[in-house]
């Protein structure tokens, strides 16, 4: 019989505000990761909306439910070997926080990455034309505007994308991972 090591698996959670460039700088990693040979998935908060949390809305305790659902996968995977790669709003300290507890619980590496661009830049990135619905009396409770965002306390990296390219943003948070030894 032999035996093979398996690969080490994490959580990168990614939260920001929406436009911040979270799926952007995940695919890129992803890709980076993926042609290293690692088993990676990354895990987009709108799919995951779409489909593992369809029909809940964005009250705080549906945000707040979807986090959490999304936050199980993520560790369920990272438990397993899997590089999980997660681009989400989350945006309250609390949601993030039991996602925490639940990796540190099975002793999985989580490490969360504040994309802390100011609403302003997300504003003219605007992506999905939440920000212009919103000017427009279109759309309420858009997070960061109005609806609250809780930047992280002590995230484990802080990345500024108003101040660096995608790709140096997703190659820092590769440089962090290969810091701790899990790449």
């Amino acid at each position: 019989m032999t035996t093979t090591a398996r690969a080490q698996g994490a959580t990168v959670w990614l939260t920001g505000l929406p436009s911040a460039g979270k799926t952007t700088i995940a695919r890129l990693l992803g890709d980076r990761l993926k042609a290293e040979g690692h088993r990676v998935e990354v895990l987009d908060g709108d799919e995951i909306r779409r489909f593992l949390s369809a029909g809940l809305g964005f009250s705080r305790e549906d945000r707040n439910t979807n986090v959490q659902r999304i936050g199980l996968v993520s560790e369920v995977l990272a438990r397993n070997g899997v590089l999980s790669v997660v681009p989400v709003i989350a945006p309250y300290a609390d949601s993030r926080e039991a996602v925490r507890k639940r990796h540190d619980a099975s002793g999985t590496p989580y490490i969360e990455v504040h994309v802390a661009t100011p609403v302003e830049v997300c504003s003219e990135r605007d992506v999905k034309g939440l920000y212009a619905r919103q000017a427009a009396g279109r759309l309420t409770g858009l997070t960061g505007v109005d609806d609250p965002y809780e930047p992280p306390e002590d995230p484990s990296l802080v990345l500024r994308t108003q101040d660096q390219t995608p790709q140096e943003s997703a190659d820092t948070v590769y440089a962090t991972l290969a810091e701790r030894g899990l790449v």
